[in-house]
């Protein structure tokens, strides 16, 4: 789908003309080289040039049960031209999961209420993927791969989400049938929220308690057939359904799924770690981390989408900033674009830094999974924890950074920012959901504070340390004196460095005092808020380390030009930083008042450098109009005429008079109250 580039808004053309460096490069660096832009263009284009799709359709004013059946109507064409590409293409993995990669840009512009067969493709594929021995992936996953079987990730209960060692599903072993049994206990071991599970799916990944020769065996993965698969029926035993109407995901399809007596088979348990013999022993896995393998590929996934919100929404805000004109700054001079006042800039240009150095981590992160699962596979463990810590941490600060700006965004965009068609409802609502699926966001920082405390111990103990909490070495060298301030970048880091050890060492100190009259499970309750706070500031403290080491590797590799906007895209996104989070800074540095009078006025000469380069690194981040799908974001700018060409298709406005006048209001203009 091309961008509109005739008829632009002159003074979002004024903007672009003053750009200095080559947009094309950074689209190419943020999507990984030109041979990958051209190929998202070209699947984009593929997919959403289809009539059968009907995009013309607003789904927004279809009711609950119509947009699920719409949002499965367009996802089924959307697959089966997946797949008639994916022949073209030569019919091989690697081009699969280029157009897998490339679909998650475009489906949002497809169904932007959720795609009620995501899991499919993702959790659940991923689960058999990584989970299962060699025999159960040559049964599976074919069908998997060819739609054959439809199938989602059940896990979190009624009762028990994030805490999954206490989800209350059973499956228990019957060493003279070869079967398990699986049951629902109480109405609080349902299976509730596992998208696609409600009408849509007919197989799942089920995460239950394992009973066998007696024993509870703890959480393990089982291949459960749920529906019929020509029928589409319930099978005998199994009650589901639909959770009903949610803030947002209207059509993702979430669902209930309770077990009486449902038999299945000895080779339906996932055992590419732990195991169970034919005769009822268990045979643990070298790591129990492990079957929660695919939760990290989805929170390192997480840290990217995070990224995309935040452009999307910066791009929106942005372009409709740069068209809107409003509150002279000079009473003399006419009403300026709203763009040039430094509160806007304020709420705009941190988010698209943060955008940028989101998909660094991203990158990393991803990087980094690859490295310690080739790790694991050949028996080394060690880094497993950190990679752990490292997901559930920068699952939370990215997404709760990701509700903040997209919020900000919408702020910043005024009253038109309410608007549906202004297309920032759909982007914050995927934000604030990302907030608790897949682990909810405080129990995260609980998660990653562990690997903290334990590495904060370490250090105390003179052990040695991962990369990423090295500098709690230095906190404990200092032995008690206060990191000097300087506002180079690495100073800054140090800055934060210090903020994160401090709070980590506070955390450290309440839960030794309370052991001495409590467990140290009650100690480490009470230290709850500190403990997130370390782990916060540690989540911030990775964004920034590896912030400068990429960044670095980048400029090293693209032109002076765009060089020198990664340069100060770092550096505000460091000072923004520092800024937002002075009050614990101030606790643990050496810093004074001038020294922080000098980062705002830094923050506000950043911003005037990003006043010419932001519009380009909007443009970059290269959402066509189809997948950006806002009236106050779109390429050309026309924002009052997309506005009321939107508000012309309500359908209230395709009749002059709407039949409650006759029925209700002229009756009470006629009553005589």
């Amino acid at each position: 789908m091309s961008k509109n580039i005739s008829n632009v808004n002159k003074d979002l053309k004024e903007e672009r003309d003053k750009v200095n460096f080559n947009v094309e490069e950074f689209t190419n660096w943020f999507y990984g080289g030109a041979d990958k832009v051209k190929e998202k263009r070209y699947i984009e284009n593929y997919f959403l040039s289809d009539k059968d799709l009907n995009l013309e359709l607003d789904t927004s004013y279809l009711s609950y049960k119509d947009k699920y059946e719409e949002a499965v109507r367009r996802s089924v064409v959307v697959y089966k031209k997946l797949y008639k590409l994916h022949a073209e293409m030569g019919g091989n993995q690697e081009d699969f999961v280029k157009i897998m990669e490339n679909l998650r840009y475009t489906m949002g512009a497809i169904n932007a209420e959720g795609n009620p067969f995501a899991l499919h493709f993702s959790m659940f594929a991923l689960t058999i993927l990584n989970m299962t021995n060699d025999e159960q992936k040559a049964e599976w996953l074919p069908r998997i791969f060819n739609c054959n079987i439809l199938g989602t990730y059940a896990q979190t209960e009624l009762g028990h989400g994030t805490y999954i060692q206490r989800l209350e599903t059973t499956a228990t072993y019957d060493p003279k049938t070869k079967e398990f049994t699986l049951n629902s206990p109480t109405l609080t071991s349902y299976k509730w929220w596992p998208g696609n599970l409600g009408h849509t799916v007919n197989h799942a990944v089920v995460m239950a308690q394992l009973y066998s020769q007696g024993k509870c065996h703890g959480i393990q993965p089982f291949f459960v057939q749920l529906r019929d698969t020509e029928t589409h029926k319930p099978l005998p035993g199994i009650d589901i359904g639909d959770i009903g109407n949610k803030v947002g995901f209207q059509t993702v399809n979430n669902g209930f799924l309770g077990f009486k007596n449902v038999k299945i088979p000895y080779k339906n348990m996932l055992m590419k770690n732990s195991k169970l013999l034919e005769d009822g022993t268990f045979v643990k896995p070298k790591n129990p981390k492990l079957n929660y393998g695919t939760m990290v590929i989805i929170r390192v996934h997480l840290v990217i989408e995070a990224a995309f919100r935040i452009a999307k929404a910066t791009t929106i805000a942005l372009r409709y900033s740069m068209v809107r004109r409003q509150s002279p700054i000079n009473p003399n001079e006419i009403e300026p674009k709203i763009i040039e006042h430094v509160t806007q800039q304020n709420k705009i240009f941190p988010g698209i830094a943060k955008a940028i150095i989101f998909k660094c981590m991203a990158d990393y992160l991803t990087k980094l999974h690859v490295s310690i699962t080739q790790e694991g596979n050949a028996g080394n463990l060690a880094r497993l924890p950190e990679l752990h810590a490292l997901s559930c941490c920068l699952k939370a600060v990215c997404t709760n950074e990701d509700a903040k700006n997209v919020e900000m965004c919408r702020l910043s965009c005024g009253g038109h920012g309410f608007l549906r068609s202004a297309g920032l409802d759909d982007v914050y609502r995927n934000s604030t959901a990302a907030q608790t699926y897949e682990g909810e966001n405080t129990v995260m920082l609980l998660q990653a504070s562990r690997f903290l405390i334990k590495s904060f111990n370490e250090a105390r103990n003179g052990g040695s340390l991962t990369e990423g909490v090295k500098y709690l070495n230095d906190f404990i060298r200092r032995n008690g004196k206060r990191e000097v301030f300087d506002n180079s970048l690495n100073g800054i880091l140090r800055a934060v460095q210090a903020a994160a050890a401090g709070r980590t060492h506070i955390a450290w100190k309440l839960i030794e005092e309370g052991k001495r009259h409590n467990t140290v499970e009650v100690a480490t309750n009470l230290a709850g808020v500190r403990l997130t706070k370390a782990a916060e500031l540690h989540g911030y403290v990775c964004l920034l380390q590896v912030g400068i080491e990429e960044i670095d590797k980048i400029i090293r590799n693209v032109s002076p030009a765009l060089g020198l906007v990664f340069k100060n895209v770092l550096e505000l996104f460091a000072v923004d930083l520092i800024l937002s989070k002075i009050g614990d800074v101030v606790q643990h540095v050496d810093i004074s008042m001038e020294d922080i009078e000098k980062l705002e006025k830094q923050l506000e000469t950043l911003f005037q450098f990003f006043r010419t380069s932001a519009i380009g690194l909007a443009d970059g981040f290269d959402f066509s109009d189809a997948v950006i799908d806002s009236t106050l974001g779109s390429y050309d700018g026309n924002v009052y005429e997309n506005l009321f060409k939107a508000a012309r298709k309500s359908p209230l406005n395709q009749e002059d008079v709407n039949r409650s006048y006759h029925l209700y209001i002229k009756p009470l203009m006629k009553s005589n109250l």
